[in-house]
């Protein structure tokens, strides 16, 4: 058994520390920049200037700009979150500080960068690339051969089909259909890719 401290106790954190107790593990308190309690779920929420983390560290924040921001400035060792339920190919890789959430599917060898989140029944097929910081949402498709730039968000129910490269820190809207490759910083919703704006 392994225990691990998260930073950031909101929603998001919840759901993480659920991830690792269902792995057998356990999560000893939550950190966090601005504590609004200083009990949540029966754990302690701590500042970091007031206790540092003994062992390792997943950073539950799901924006990906804060999350990274949160890794840059701290001096720690990830864990890697993944709920017994999800679905690994044995040749997929999956970085420090990741967490996947229930449900999900990673496929032959794809290949999952830092302190992303694959979350619920999301699904990442053979070959995809996805890069450090992204967050796949909830029941979001990535199809074969995909490549997903850092900072990227992926929105709930999004679909991605096979071959398409997307730049970094894109947001693919919930729901949304891309076809088409996406320069860097742009926004898109609805099928077909709209473009709504660049970022």
């Amino acid at each position: 058994m392994e225990t691990i401290s998260l930073f950031g106790a909101g929603g998001h954190g919840r759901v993480v520390r659920e991830v690792i107790t269902a792995m057998g593990n356990e999560v000893d308190c939550y950190y966090d920049d601005s504590p609004r309690t200083a009990e949540k779920d029966d754990l302690k929420v701590l500042r970091l200037e007031d206790c540092r983390p003994a062992g390792k560290m997943i950073v539950s924040v799901g924006d990906n700009e804060i999350r990274r921001k949160v890794v840059e400035r701290l001096n720690a060792e990830y864990a890697t979150a993944i709920h017994p339920t999800a679905v690994i190919s044995p040749s997929a890789a999956i970085a420090e500080g990741t967490v996947v959430m229930a449900g999900a599917i990673v496929q032959a060898h794809a290949k999952i960068g830092r302190h992303c989140i694959i979350n619920t029944c999301a699904s990442v097929d053979h070959e995809c690339e996805v890069g450090d910081f992204v967050h796949i949402s909830p029941h979001a498709t990535l199809c074969g051969d995909i490549k997903v730039g850092e900072m990227s968000l992926i929105g709930a129910g999004a679909v991605v089909l096979s071959g398409v490269r997307i730049g970094k820190n894109c947001i693919v809207g919930a729901g949304g259909v891309v076809v088409r490759d996406l320069p860097d910083n742009t926004v898109v919703y609805g099928n077909h890719s709209m473009v709504t704006k660049d970022r």
